[in-house]
């Protein structure tokens, strides 16, 4: 690359630059970008790049090819009904200590390890996923939960502090018993409660596509008209009904890009061009 144009990369990003400084940015960390090394280095890279130009990351992860394989270890058959792992209370033990610790754990020794201060917590603390039973008309699903509340401010203290948060997205009901909660549904509600300035999902596609068409930019009423027309069908409905969500409450925009790509967040962040699909709300205030 010649040195003119290393330059007007660094004038593009600039502008992004300044315009997120200081603000919070909620990354959904799924997919292969979780589980293959070499994804994982440049995630955190990523993020502690991110939070040493005044971003203030917020992490929110998932882990559910870990918790399967450790239930199977454990001999417990698993189940799934409408996308939903059914959680016995064996079940439920065996996902929060893999959820909230050898998952947790794993991402702030990676972050910490790359030069960042990552602290790991679960939904549970400081009662930040106030959690329900989920009801469901046909089965029981054990102790798998809707979030009833966000109380944000754990978070909120840890990002002025100059920490970036990784949540285990267990949560806590009334009843005291623990619930496992959504990832993407989890970091939807979180982004809305701490009004994020963006929520960007890390999945194993390239975006929205539409005819084999990446789409880079979708308004709310364009993107309930795709999944009206079944364009956004099966397992990508929540991850995007989670994107509206956020954007309902307030964050400017949701993103979902492939985590599979060397420093996504990067790309998706600081240039004009993107990575993936940016959905947005009618008062559209990104750069």
């Amino acid at each position: 690359m010649e040195p003119s144009q290393k330059r007007a990369i660094l004038i593009e990003a600039l502008r992004y630059i300044q315009h997120f400084q200081s603000q919070i940015i909620v990354v959904k960390y799924g997919g292969a970008a979780m589980v293959q090394e070499e994804f994982k280095q440049s995630f955190a890279e990523d993020i502690v790049l991110l939070h040493s130009l005044g971003l203030r990351p917020v992490i929110v992860h998932g882990g559910g090819p870990e918790i399967t394989k450790a239930i199977e270890t454990y001999g417990v058959k698993t189940q799934f009904i409408d996308g939903l792992r059914v959680t016995d209370l064996q079940s439920l033990k065996i996902s929060e200590m893999v959820l909230s610790g050898q998952v947790n754990k794993g991402i702030v020794t990676q972050i910490n390890h790359a030069g960042g201060l990552a602290v790991g917590v679960s939904g549970k603390d400081g009662r930040l996923i106030d959690a329900t039973k989920m009801e469901h008309p046909d089965h029981d699903l054990g102790y798998v939960g809707q979030i009833k509340q966000i109380n944000p401010k754990l978070l909120i203290n840890l990002v002025e502090d100059g920490y970036i948060p990784v949540v285990s997205p267990i949560g806590m009901g009334q009843d005291g018993h623990s619930y496992n909660i959504n990832a993407d549904t989890a970091a939807s509600h979180i982004a809305g409660a701490l009004k994020a300035s963006k929520m960007i999902f890390l999945t194993d596609v390239a975006g929205i596509l539409n005819q084999d068409e990446l789409v880079s930019h979708l308004s709310l009423e364009e993107t309930q008209s795709l999944i009206q027309q079944k364009v956004i069908h099966g397992g990508m409905i929540p991850k995007v009904e989670g994107m509206m969500h956020a954007i309902q409450q307030g964050v400017y925009s949701a993103h979902i890009i492939d985590g599979r790509d060397h420093h996504a967040l990067i790309g998706e962040l600081f240039t004009d061009q993107g990575t993936g699909t940016m959905i947005t709300g009618p008062d559209d205030q990104t750069p």
